[in-house]
């Protein structure tokens, strides 16, 4: 049997009413972006938190921050996103849960949440490399200096991380916009829960999934490439060596 290939499929007019099948992936590409970012704020801030904690001396707030990332990064991304989803509003008060559930667009802010939790453990990874990474002198130089503590991270030791680990979290923001394809399961119209609505009325699959590559790669690039040049612009010379930018370890 051969497949009859219809590259004009996507102006072709979808059943859904939103417009042509391009349209139709262009507003899954919307909700992709719109998720992945705010989880990706949520995941920056929470990660630079959680990853501060464990290289603090601290030993209670250090085995906080761990238990925080063994916790969200050993269940896997689609357990978090169901447990976000079913189980979550269950456990809370039974005014709050309904509200909860009765939100216009739960599956996108359920999606959010699950991504940004989950990523920030990652992030936190990242953040303790940089700053364990970094020479001990320049603690002690923030300490000389008559800075506190929460000083001295603040001003010396995070700007610093934050240049050597650029490039993992460029892996990271990738990865973020790639993982929110898993919030479909939850009934999130993303790229691509798009992708299979048109594959299914139109029945031209690889026509569609080709799309959905090819925007996925786009995006990832232009991602890559921002990210370069924010590295790039930050650089300390001497002390960043461009060996790092080929790192992406855990």
């Amino acid at each position: 049997m051969n497949y009859h290939w219809n590259w004009t499929i996507f102006w072709e007019d979808a059943p859904d009413g939103g417009g042509s099948y391009l349209d139709t992936l262009l507003s899954g590409l919307w909700y992709t972006l719109a998720t992945a970012g705010i989880a990706w704020i949520i995941a920056l801030v929470l990660g630079f938190v959680i990853g501060t904690l464990r290289t603090t001396p601290g030993k209670t707030w250090a085995r906080i921050g761990n238990i925080y990332v063994e916790l969200f990064r050993n269940i896997p991304l689609l357990v978090q996103m169901f447990l976000w989803y079913f189980v979550m509003p269950e456990l809370l008060p039974a005014s709050l849960g309904d509200w909860v559930k009765s939100l216009p667009n739960a599956p996108f802010v359920t999606g959010v949440l699950c991504l940004g939790f989950f990523t920030s453990a990652r992030v936190a990874v990242q953040v303790s490399a940089g700053l364990h990474s970094l020479p001990r002198g320049q603690t002690m130089a923030g300490v000389a200096l008559g800075l506190t503590l929460p000083q001295t991270y603040r001003y010396v030791l995070l700007p610093m991380a934050f240049r050597i680990i650029i490039p993992s979290l460029t892996n990271e923001f990738t990865a973020i916009i790639k993982n929110s394809s898993v919030a479909l399961t939850i009934g999130l119209l993303e790229l691509t829960a798009r992708t299979r609505s048109m594959s299914e009325f139109s029945f031209q699959t690889f026509e569609a999934f080709s799309a959905a590559t090819l925007i996925y790669l786009i995006v990832s690039l232009i991602a890559i490439l921002l990210a370069h040049l924010l590295e790039k612009s930050l650089r300390v010379p001497g002390f960043i060596s461009s060996g790092t930018t080929g790192s992406g370890g855990h």
